[in-house]
């Protein structure tokens, strides 16, 4: 389960919506845990950097370890990723599957059409090559509270 603060929520929706119609992405911080209830305390939006950022999303790899050196600054863990789908469902693309890479973190998918936020685990294949951090792996729907 991972609890998200309605305003991050709208903060993120309203970035969803002005970003239109590209993908928007960022990332969240709070208190993670793997198998357990993840809290979202706060989102760090980044650039969408993908070559095709109307039906994909990659987060500019200088901001990403700028905000990880932030989150570390705060005393916060990175919780997960968000990005939207402007035209499609909150859940995650076959890309979605291909480009995760974070297991056990989770996923929040802001769709436009219809208005609704989604959240998805990653997690890790463990049995390809022995290491849970490798490519493979399957995404699980998991509760969201807005709180």
């Amino acid at each position: 389960m991972i609890v998200l603060p309605s305003t991050i929520g709208e903060t993120i929706r309203e970035r969803a919506h002005e970003g239109q119609p590209n993908e928007i992405c960022g990332i969240l911080g709070g208190a993670y845990e793997p198998e357990g209830t993840s809290r979202v305390h706060s989102q760090y939006p980044a650039d969408n950097v993908a070559a095709n950022p109307r039906t994909r999303y990659e987060i500019d790899p200088e901001q990403q370890l700028a905000i990880f050196d932030r989150l570390e600054d705060h005393g916060e863990e990175i919780v997960g990723f968000y990005h939207s789908h402007p035209r499609g469902p909150p859940r995650p693309s076959e890309t979605d599957a291909q480009l995760a890479t974070w297991p056990n973190r989770s996923y929040l998918i802001v769709s436009l059409e219809p208005p609704e936020i989604g959240s998805w685990r990653w997690r890790a294949d463990p049995e390809r090559d022995g290491d849970e951090s490798a490519a493979g792996g399957r995404f699980e729907r998991e509760r969201l509270v807005v709180d």
